[in-house]
């Protein structure tokens, strides 16, 4: 299990405020501030608080843990933080806070006032989920659910990606390049900002001094360019350093470009590299690869579990990846890196472990685990080809050696939640588009989703929708639905009479909804 107590601030906490967290992030000019989320999903900060980034509305530094309670019940599940230092974080519901120094409008709120307590970002945002967030040394990212790109903040080498080099106050969609494209995961170097899409392919934009846009060039860039070099090679994980960056592919091989002055590239030299190069090619697949703007340090973890470092370590130049005794890559950063920060929101597990059911539920549309994609609409979803042909008939049959299936007789919304279903027995939908899923309930013949379907749809009923869930209800011959949708509309005929549904409805249904309504006396004066 992950140990917090690696970084020196956190042993200034009693042993069951340790055993409490659940999420915790070190960040800072000298790793001297510290966020932490407790299993009760209350928000706590400690350190010099260096620009108000603790975020606690003064710029009092704190040597005992304090409460953010704007923060408490949100359950955040992403943050990165900034050279100033600033703060971004992206809640489970899709929100946006921010605080910090905002000398460069980092904070995305429009203005340059430093930002003392953590204040949502709205701009351009408040329609959106937002699942990620990067920030380089004073600017800001954040990747939403539907593969947008919204950058903010300092561009003096465009690293904002709006084609100029003006600064950017507020969030503003990265598009160029990215246009009608899917983004599924993002970074920043301390000026520099990259993106990975869904099909694997790479774009970078920003400072390229040193080559980290791996280019083949050193001109800077203001909108995103692809990754030319990395042609036909599918990028599932990239990570940014102070000014280099890596990249795993799915086939768990390791690229590195960028600035090389302490060996973070793992080359073997010291040289800058501005073309993507292969390294750690005689060790054995690699799953996970760690990097942090405000460091030179670099690391990678093997499938084995072997963890390897490389870069600026305490002051020496590791050249080459060095194999650690470490269990995760978030160790190496704790112990070696300069200054000693997390390279991403570190997850502390605790002793109860995750159940099947829970484990399912967390693998639905991993990129890491999948080994099947679904287009859908122009979406990806990833699943498990083992899953779907244990949980569902129809795919068992249907599934052999694909990699990729396109799926065009339904929605993606429908088609999300039907596979979400297979892995969670539950739906998450409005009942206008569980109809879309009832359909495919038929047509797949999983009478328990349909049967899910149907309670979604009556527990969603209202006067506006009645006569088109009913009408839904007769399609797909769910009889008990059927009566159930009915009996509403009789019940409130006058209301359901002046709805759109019922002036748009089949003039058959129409005319047995009539007869049967008659018979229940629901026209009697």
């Amino acid at each position: 299990m992950l140990d917090v107590g690696k970084w020196p601030l956190f042993a200034l906490l009693p042993p069951q405020d340790l055993s409490s967290i659940r999420l915790a992030c070190v960040f800072g000019a000298s790793g001297n501030e510290t966020l932490y989320v407790t299993e009760n999903d209350e928000v706590f900060v400690l350190g010099t608080n260096c620009s108000g980034c603790l975020g606690t509305g003064d710029i009092q530094s704190s040597i005992e843990p304090r409460k953010i309670e704007i923060l408490c019940g949100k359950k955040i599940v992403h943050l990165s933080y900034g050279s100033g230092p600033h703060v971004v974080l992206a809640t489970s519901d899709g929100e946006v806070y921010a605080w910090g120094n905002n000398g460069y409008s980092q904070l995305g709120n429009g203005t340059t006032t430093q930002g003392l307590s953590p204040c949502q970002v709205s701009t351009n945002l408040l329609n959106k989920k937002v699942i990620e967030v990067a920030c380089g040394s004073h600017h800001s990212m954040t990747l939403t659910s539907d593969g947008e790109v919204y950058a903010w903040g300092y561009n003096n080498c465009g690293q904002v990606g709006s084609g100029s080099t003006s600064n950017q106050p507020t969030p503003r969609r990265v598009t160029s390049c990215l246009q009608n494209k899917l983004v599924a995961t993002i970074a920043c170097g301390q000026s520099s900002s990259m993106a990975v899409l869904d099909n694997g392919e790479v774009y970078g934009w920003g400072y390229n001094g040193n080559g980290q846009l791996g280019l083949g060039s050193n001109g800077n860039q203001p909108t995103p360019c692809r990754l030319a070099a990395l042609q036909g090679i599918h990028v599932c994980q990239i990570v940014c350093g102070y000014a280099h960056a890596l990249a795993l592919t799915d086939e768990g091989l390791l690229y590195s470009w960028g600035a090389n002055a302490y060996g973070q590239l793992g080359s073997g030299i010291k040289s800058n590299q501005s073309c993507p190069v292969q390294i750690m090619v005689d060790k054995e697949r690699v799953v996970e690869i760690a990097a942090c703007h405000s460091t030179h340090t670099s690391a990678a973890k093997t499938q084995a579990g072997q963890v390897y470092m490389w870069g600026q370590c305490r002051g020496q130049s590791v050249i080459l990846p060095y194999l650690t005794h470490f269990t995760c890559t978030d160790d190496v950063f704790a112990c070696f890196a300069t200054p000693a920060v997390t390279w991403r929101l570190l997850s502390i597990e605790s002793d109860n472990h995750l159940t099947v059911a829970q484990s399912m539920k967390k693998e639905f549309d991993s990129i890491e685990t999948s080994d099947l994609k679904f287009l859908v609409d122009g979406k990806t979803i990833h699943a498990h080809k083992a899953v779907l042909k244990i949980r569902c008939e129809h795919l068992r049959s249907m599934l052999h050696d694909e990699e990729v299936i396109e799926i065009d007789q339904f929605s993606y919304p429908v088609y999300r939640a039907f596979l979400e279903y297979l892995y969670t027995d539950s739906v998450n939908l409005p009942p206008e588009d569980a109809i879309g899923l009832l359909d495919l309930a038929a047509f797949y013949g999983e009478n328990s989703l349909k049967n899910l379907c149907e309670q979604t749809i009556k527990q969603g009923i209202s006067v506006e929708n009645a006569i088109t869930l009913l009408s839904a209800a007769v399609k797909y011959q769910a009889k008990g639905l059927e009566e159930f949708c009915f009996k509403f509309c009789v019940n409130h005929l006058t209301a359901v009479t002046q709805t759109q549904g019922f002036a748009d409805m089949d003039h058959e249904l129409l005319k047995d909804f009539i007869s049967k309504a008659g018979k229940h006396g629901a026209f009697r004066n």
